[in-house]
């Protein structure tokens, strides 16, 4: 019998503080050689959306993870992100377990985005998050848990007054508003390029969420030049992120770009100083989306939380 962990499921079993933790673990291991994955496979149906199969490997268990992005799905009453995560025993191969996909990646979006900005960006007295959708919300409340007050902007104006409502967070004056911040988690379709040439501040930083798949990007490829990029993996951000125009052009090279896990490990530099511009450009991993099923099943059995049975 294998157990299938609903959404409820999973956010019940994993609070904000545990999916940042496993994620800045498995950022580190991953840097280590100690967890694996290659890059994510994307099978695409443009412009309608894409599929994408993503295995890790790491802490004792195996992932799979079969998810779609299909933005236009709100307009149609569903959800952009569904999709399954399949957890397995690394050293049998047994199924252990099934795992709603959308709830894990909410978890490890914000993780990500969230880690990024406590280890690039500098003194900050406002936070952003742009883009209310389910992973943007989840952002938002992974600041919230850490005791920041988030500002929060989305185009849908019911979604952004719930989040910062529910949240007791604020509502930003505009989206010009929210992109000036000294730190800014975008979370968007990454269909519209929300930073254009010359308007990221000095100082400023930004955890770019929203360029997962190809075609995507939420900054002008002109900003990327003037700034310090990290990224949360090379091969992948460089062939399906933000970095790939700039990679295609020879605008960015390798060692152009630090990954987040060398600066969380202790292995690279981080900020150089106040006035540097941060990007980091995050295209979502295996290993992250490892980190926190992991955890839910782990901890779903201490809990003994509903499962279906499979």
């Amino acid at each position: 019998m294998v157990p299938v962990y609903s959404r409820e499921a999973v956010f019940a079993a994993v609070s904000p503080q545990d999916a940042y933790d496993a994620v800045r673990d498995a950022f580190v291991a991953h840097h280590r050689g100690d967890w694996t994955m290659p890059p994510k496979v994307y099978v695409t149906n443009y412009p309608a959306g894409d599929f994408r199969a993503m295995p890790a490997l790491g802490g004792g268990h195996a992932l799979l993870k079969w998810v779609t992005s299909f933005p236009g799905n709100p307009s149609r009453g569903l959800p952009t992100v569904t999709g399954l995560v399949l957890l397995s025993n690394a050293e049998t191969g047994a199924l252990e377990a099934v795992l709603d996909a959308a709830a894990v990646t909410a978890l490890r979006t914000a993780a990500a985005g969230v880690l990024a900005v406590d280890t690039l960006a500098g003194e900050t007295s406002s936070v952003a998050v742009v883009g209310c959708g389910a992973n943007g919300a989840e952002t938002a409340r992974m600041l919230a848990s850490r005791g920041v007050t988030p500002i929060v902007w989305d185009v849908d104006a019911g979604l952004r007054t719930g989040v910062a409502e529910g949240l007791g967070g604020r509502v930003a004056d505009s989206l010009e508003h929210a992109l000036g911040c000294d730190a800014v988690i975008t979370v968007t379709p990454g269909a519209t390029v929300l930073y254009e040439p010359g308007s990221l501040l000095p100082g400023q930083h930004v955890s770019l969420m929203g360029a997962d798949g190809p075609g995507k990007a939420e900054v002008a490829l002109e900003e990327l030049a003037r700034c310090r990029v990290f990224c949360d993996d090379w091969e992948q951000a460089s062939h399906g992120g933000e970095l790939t125009a700039a990679a295609a052009t020879s605008a960015l090279v390798r060692e152009d770009v630090t990954t987040l896990g060398a600066v969380l490990a202790g292995d690279a530099e981080g900020r150089r100083d106040e006035s540097e511009t941060t990007l980091f450009d995050s295209t979502g991993l295996a290993i992250q989306d490892l980190a926190v099923a992991r955890l839910a099943f782990l901890r779903s059995v201490e809990l003994d939380l509903p499962r279906i049975a499979l």
